[in-house]
């Protein structure tokens, strides 16, 4: 083989450099494996070991929903509305949006709406969405904060089922289902949905062990006394339910409480939202690793493992073709190799249609790219000392 001649003076040396890249190899390669297939088998094995969150709530609490807008007058109002609308005691539920410095009108569509349930607030000089979020749970009256994005459309009993986990008191956090939708199912629609699926899948395991470890941040809640005021460049769908585990609560996810949100239209968009996500997760990451230590137990398993590792994914994925790549001219390895070769080939057929391409086949080889490459991105921007806190907001279509 042609690294062969590299150490060829070498006595030995070819054998070592064939077994190092067989190892490496294989260690990249369970690990890709582990990591999506093996962590939800070791959840499905635990599961019995834990309660389910209760079903229903009778204790009647009051809950507001908070929305942070930047320039979403397209959304807003009937987002409000299908907040008012839900199927929970009207005097129970109230609406704050926090407008961050728009200026398309989304103001003037909130104060159209005329209805004193509704609270209109301003940042004047924007400031994201994290510092609105604070601003309005300081203005919130619900026992429960319910945060929504401004295109998020709730089913007409969300809201209700995502209070009803709440009924039990070692509950601190409820997320709902979030659900993509992309009427053309292209690659960027078709995959994230696919991915969305998975996660969803993952977080009704980790709700039967004890806690999911990250959170949709269109549709969850968490009760007002744990709230916990953010930094600007937190990511508040990840740090906020991990603030509530270290307190002793449990975070859980309500399959019944469904909300929807139009998939973006293009890879560059999903892109930059996928790096922007992970900058600020890792971020977050490195400031509540203490939950990392062995006495939180299986928790610290989890937020290594769906956490911690699936960031670090994309070194596996280089090192395994890397390897195979060394190893060409075995038949087995040529064959991985290849393999290989063909997933990534078609993932960049899904990244040179512009994201657009309606070929099944493209969707799960693309978004997997799309995403892993984007935390590769949002790493070396995390090691650069990078924050984020402005972004343009997710759009759809």
């Amino acid at each position: 083989m042609w690294f062969g001649r590299i150490v060829g003076s070498w006595p030995w040396g070819r054998y070592v450099l064939i077994v190092a890249a067989q190892v490496v190899f294989w260690v990249c390669v369970l690990a890709v494996v582990y990591i999506y297939l093996g962590y939800p088998l070791t959840l499905i094995l635990w599961r019995k070991r834990s309660p389910v969150a209760p079903s229903s709530n009778d204790a009647g609490e009051s809950a507001t929903i908070v929305v942070a807008a930047h320039n979403e007058v397209r959304h807003i109002a009937s987002t409000v509305r299908n907040k008012l609308t839900q199927a929970y005691p009207p005097r129970l539920i109230d609406v704050v949006v926090i407008s961050d410095g728009s200026t398309d009108g989304t103001d003037e569509a909130i104060s159209e709406l005329n209805d004193p349930r509704v609270t209109l607030l301003r940042q004047e000089l924007r400031q994201g969405k994290t510092a609105a979020l604070n601003r309005g749970v300081a203005a919130a009256r619900g026992d429960i904060l319910v945060f929504s994005d401004a295109n998020s459309h709730y089913e007409p009993d969300a809201v209700a089922r995502l209070l009803a986990p709440f009924a039990d008191p070692s509950v601190g956090y409820v997320t709902g289902r979030l659900v993509y939708e992309d009427p053309g199912e292209t690659a960027v629609g078709g995959g994230s949905g696919m991915y969305m699926r998975y996660e969803n899948w993952l977080r009704r395991l980790e709700t039967r062990v004890g806690s999911v470890v990250g959170v949709n941040g269109g549709i969850d809640a968490v009760r007002r006394e744990l709230f916990q005021p953010m930094r600007p460049d937190h990511l508040p769908d990840f740090i906020l339910p991990l603030r509530v585990v270290a307190l002793g609560y449990r975070v859980v996810f309500e399959d019944t409480a469904v909300a929807r949100e139009t998939a973006l239209g293009r890879q560059h968009d999903e892109f930059r939202m996928r790096v922007r996500v992970s900058l600020r997760a890792l971020h977050a990451l490195w400031e509540m690793r203490h939950l990392l230590r062995p006495r939180h137990g299986l928790f610290a398993f989890q937020l290594l493992v769906h956490k911690v590792l699936r960031y670090l994914l994309f070194l596996a994925m280089l090192g395994a073709l890397v390897a195979s790549a060394l190893l060409v001219g075995h038949a087995l390895y040529t064959i991985l190799f290849l393999t290989q070769a063909g997933f990534y080939a078609l993932a960049l057929i899904g990244w040179l249609s512009g994201g657009r391409i309606r070929l099944r086949v493209v969707f799960v080889p693309f978004y997997f790219c799309l995403v892993n490459v984007a935390a590769g991105a949002a790493l070396i921007r995390f090691l650069r000392g990078e924050r984020q806190v402005l972004w343009t907001p997710r759009t759809g279509g």
